[in-house]
C-alpha cells in the first residue's frame, strides 16, 4: 500500500502556553518548544500540531485571531517561528498549525472595518441580520427564552453560543445583530461571500510558502449556517443538560451541504505544497463517526478528521471495538485519525483513572493509540500520564469555565504546564505559571520517568518506536479478531507481515487462543508465549508472512 507521510506519522500536539517557558513570564513560547526538539527526536514523534498562535486579544487564547499572518509576542516573533520551523525540520519532524477561520478577533481589522458601517466594503465578511419583534410567551418552547431583547427586538433566530448565551449580539453602531458561534468577541466570518475565502486562502498560502507542513481546521463544520437562518429544534430531554446550547438540535447552525465545494478547493491548494488537513468536526456528546468521514468526500476533501467518539468511550472492550469498527466503515478508503485527548478534554488518565491501576490502564490506552490503525495524535503530557489539574475558581483562566462555574466545564485542568522534572517550575517556568501546576509534579515528571524503565513514558517510547521498525503498524491493514468483555484483539497486516495485538482492559488474568510467532513487545516484559495474558498487559506478536 502506497502511502502519504501524514498517513504513517505520529503527531504530538504541543499546547504552547503550557509547554515551555523562556523568558520567565509563565507562558510557553516558541523558543521554549524549539528548546524540546531533541526531547521530541527521543521520544519518536514524526509531527508537530501547535494550538493557535498567532496574534491575538487572548480571550480564548488564540482562537480568537486579529492577524492571520502575525505570530502573537506572548509567543516570540516571526524569527523565531522561522528558526523554529527551520530546526524542526531538520530533525525531520512536520509542523502543522491551528486554522481558526470559523470566526476572527473582534478586533480583526476586518471586522473593524465591517462594523464601522453599514456600507462598509468588509460588511457583508460577516453575518449581520435585523431583528425580529419579540414573539408571544408560547414561543418560549421554541427556545426562544434564551434570547437577550434589545430595543424590543430579540435576534434572528434561537441559536446559542456554545460558550453561553445567544449566538447574535447587537451592535450598537450600525443598529443590527452579528452572529458568533462562541464568544461575541469572536464573530463568524460569512463563507458565503467569495471575498472571504479569497483572503482567507491567501493567508493560507502565505504559511505554506514558508514551510509550514498542514493545518489542523478548527470547527470545521461551522463554517457555513442555513442561508435561512431557521430556528434550531429542541433536543428532547434537553433541558437535562448543563447548558442552554445543549438544549438544542443543532440542524441549522453547522455541518451544511456548501462545506464540501469548499473543502475541495482547499484540497487543491494544500496539496499543490504537499501539506495536509485536519479537521475537527463539532458534534454533541459523543462523537459522530459518519458526520466525520463525510468531510472527506471521496478523497478529495480533508485529509484527515478526527470523530472523538473514542475520547468519549468508557472503560468497556465491547464498545470500543464497536467505536473502532465503525470509525474504519464509515472512513471506508479513506484514512483514520485515532485521538484520546487533547486542550478541550479531560485527560485521558483522569477519564479512565482507577486508583494503584491507573498506570497500567494508561499503557493500555497507549497501546490502543499506537497500535490500531490510523494516524494518532498525542497529546503533551499523556506521555508520562499526565492527569487533570486542579483548579481552584480564582485560578480559572478558561472563558467557558468561569461563566459556567461551578459545573466541571472548564478546559483549565487539561492544560497545565508540562512536567518536565520535580523542581519547584517543574522545568518549565521559573516564574509563576500562567496555570498551576499539577500537585503531583514532584513525582509524576519526565525526569524522573527516564529512569524507570516501567514508566509510562518508557512504554510510549517502546511503542513508538515498534511503529517505526514495522510497517504493518503504520499502514497495515486492520481486522478484528475479538472484541470481548476483557479483550480487545486484532490484526496488523500489510504484504510483508502480520502482527497481533493483544490488549486485556482487566484487572484479571485473561485466557486468549494459543500464538506462534515472535513477540516484538509486551508491557509486562515477557519474552515466551503462553495462552493468558496478565492483567492489564499489552503485547504484539509477529506471526508468519499472509498466504
Amino acid at each position: 500500500m502506497k502511502t502519504k507521510w501524514w498517513q504513517e506519522a505520529v503527531i504530538y500536539q504541543i499546547y504552547p502556553r503550557s509547554f515551555k517557558d523562556t523568558n520567565g513570564d509563565g507562558v510557553g513560547d516558541l523558543p521554549g518548544i524549539r528548546e524540546k526538539i531533541g526531547y521530541l527526536s527521543e521520544l519518536g514523534v514524526n509531527a508537530v500540531w501547535l494550538s493557535p498562535i498567532n496574534t491575538s486579544p487572548m480571550l480564548d487564547f488564540g482562537y480568537d485571531i486579529s492577524d492571520y499572518r502575525g505570530i502573537d509576542p506572548l509567543f516570540g516573533s516571526m524569527a523565531d517561528f522561522d528558526a523554529l520551523l527551520a530546526e524542526l525540520h531538520s530533525n525531520n519532524i512536520k509542523l502543522l498549525l491551528d486554522l481558526v477561520v470559523n470566526h476572527t478577533s473582534s478586533l480583526h481589522p476586518w471586522f473593524v472595518e465591517a462594523r464601522s458601517s453599514r456600507e462598509s466594503a468588509k460588511r457583508d465578511w460577516y453575518i449581520w441580520r435585523e431583528g425580529v419583534k419579540d414573539k408571544p410567551p408560547h414561543a418560549a418552547r421554541e427556545g426562544l427564552h434564551a434570547r437577550g431583547k434589545v430595543r424590543g427586538l430579540v435576534p434572528p433566530n434561537n441559536w446559542q453560543s456554545v460558550f453561553g448565551g445567544p449566538a447574535w449580539t447587537w451592535d450598537d453602531a450600525t443598529g443590527a445583530w452579528y452572529l458568533h458561534s462562541f464568544l461575541a468577541e469572536q464573530p463568524d466570518l460569512n463563507w458565503r461571500n467569495p471575498e472571504v475565502k479569497e483572503a482567507v486562502f491567501a493567508d493560507i498560502e502565505f504559511w505554506l510558502k514558508k514551510g509550514v507542513d498542514g493545518f489542523r481546521l478548527d470547527v470545521v463544520n461551522l463554517y457555513f449556517k442555513d442561508a435561512q437562518f431557521r430556528d434550531n429544534p429542541l433536543r428532547l430531554w434537553g433541558w437535562r443538560y448543563p447548558r442552554p446550547y445543549e438544549f438544542q438540535r443543532h440542524v441549522h447552525d453547522m455541518s451544511q451541504p456548501e462545506m464540501h465545494p469548499l473543502l475541495k478547493d482547499l484540497r487543491q491548494l494544500l496539496d499543490r505544497y504537499n501539506a495536509t488537513s485536519v479537521g475537527e468536526v463539532l458534534v454533541d456528546f459523543t462523537g459522530d463517526p459518519e458526520l466525520a468521514a463525510s468531510y472527506l468526500g471521496d478523497g478529495d476533501e480533508l485529509h484527515m478528521t478526527f470523530d472523538f467518539t473514542l475520547l468519549y468511550q468508557k472503560w468497556n472492550v465491547a464498545d470500543i471495538a464497536k467505536t473502532l469498527r465503525n470509525w474504519y466503515a464509515a472512513c471506508g478508503d479513506n484514512w483514520p485519525t485515532l485521538v484520546l485527548g487533547n486542550h478541550d478534554q479531560d485527560r485521558a488518565y483522569s477519564r479512565h483513572a482507577k486508583g494503584k491501576e491507573s498506570d497500567a490502564r494508561a499503557k493500555i490506552l497507549a497501546a490502543l493509540l499506537l497500535t490500531a490503525k490510523g494516524t494518532p495524535y498525542l497529546y503533551y503530557g499523556d506521555e508520562i500520564g499526565m492527569k487533570n489539574g486542579k483548579i481552584a475558581r480564582h485560578e480559572l483562566r478558561d472563558p467557558v469555565g468561569i461563566r459556567f462555574w461551578p459545573l466541571t466545564v472548564s478546559r483549565d485542568p487539561a492544560r497545565t504546564p508540562m512536567l518536565w522534572n520535580s523542581a519547584a517550575g517543574a522545568g518549565f517556568s521559573e516564574s509563576q505559571p500562567w496555570l498551576p501546576l499539577n500537585d503531583d509534579h514532584a513525582d509524576r515528571n519526565l525526569e524522573a520517568q527516564q529512569v524507570d524503565n516501567g514508566s509510562i513514558w518508557h512504554w510510549h517510547r517502546q511503542l513508538l518506536a515498534l511503529r517505526k521498525q514495522h510497517a504493518a503498524l503504520r499502514r497495515g491493514d486492520w481486522s478484528e479478531i475479538y472484541g470481548g468483555k476483557d479483550v480487545l484483539a486484532f490484526r496488523r497486516t500489510d504484504e510483508r507481515e502480520t502482527i497481533d495485538v493483544f490488549l486485556n482492559f482487566s484487572d484479571r488474568a485473561s485466557v486468549i487462543a494459543p500464538r506462534t510467532g515472535e513477540i516484538l513487545l509486551s508491557s509486562h516484559g515477557r519474552t515466551t508465549m503462553t495462552n493468558e495474558l496478565a492483567p492489564y498487559e499489552a503485547i504484539m506478536i509477529s506471526l508468519l508472512p499472509p498466504n
